[in-house]
């Protein structure tokens, strides 16, 4: 196999995997951003509170999707 080809597969692979994933998110794709974005704003008071008095779409006891697929 000769560099040229080499390179050729390369950027054929490059422009395959640039292509934008249009599956829709599944269950365990949404828990797990809901997940991320809980850790990411754990250490905030305000969110704390959000979620503890009900502003935020799904409580700790509720365990619903707050992100919409």
């Amino acid at each position: 196999m000769d560099a040229e080809q080499t390179i050729a597969e390369i950027e054929r692979l490059e422009r395959i995997f640039a292509v934008p994933d249009a599956r829709p998110l599944s269950p365990s794709d949404l828990a797990a951003a809901n997940r991320r974005h809980d850790e990411m704003l754990s250490h905030s008071p305000w969110f704390r509170l959000w979620q503890q008095y009900g502003v935020c779409c799904r409580g700790d006891a509720e365990g619903g999707h707050r992100i919409q697929g």
